[in-house]
């Protein structure tokens, strides 16, 4: 393991993971533009919105480090339903609550009030998903979560832009 970096500082669980590409930005279509044509809320949509939030841990986006990707993402805009599918970069990622809280709060802060989101691991992916997944989906634990005035700065700067 190495020491620095992240925003928690101290070491690296993941010292040196795989860096993905950069899908390119969604082209505006007439339509989109076109402020008389209703515009539902699609997958492109809710992936360009998480895509760019920061590891906690890497001066990474999520992105880039294919926690998530836009097949991993489920939308039903008349349901009125997001799913997001995150996969941390290893199995014990301790920072995994972290970043799904830091993808649910992007969300309840992007997406009208109308949506109900759900934000889990990809099945499969870390030891400890079931107790994860069972945080994110805690209502309660969440707004907990982000009146602790530390973790609210830590998924700030998870949302923030980097310089």
């Amino acid at each position: 393991m190495v020491g620095g970096g992240g925003m928690g500082g101290g070491l690296l669980e993941n010292a040196n993971p795989l860096i993905y590409e950069r899908s390119g930005e969604r082209p505006v279509t007439a339509g989109e533009e076109d402020e008389q044509v209703p515009d539902s809320i699609d997958a492109r949509e809710i992936f360009d919105l998480i895509r760019s939030i920061n590891d906690p841990e890497h001066p990474l986006t999520l992105e880039e480090l294919n926690v998530v990707d836009q097949v991993r993402v489920q939308v039903s805009d008349p349901e009125s339903t997001v799913a997001v599918a995150f996969t941390p970069t290893i199995p014990h990622c301790s920072m995994a609550t972290l970043i799904g809280l830091s993808i649910k709060v992007k969300l309840l802060r992007s997406l009208p009030q109308r949506f109900k989101m759900d934000v889990h691991i990809t099945p499969g992916t870390h030891a400890s998903e079931h107790a994860v997944n069972k945080q994110l989906a805690d209502k309660e634990r969440v707004a907990a979560a982000l009146e602790n005035t530390h973790l609210l700065e830590v998924v700030n700067q998870c949302l923030s832009a980097r310089s």
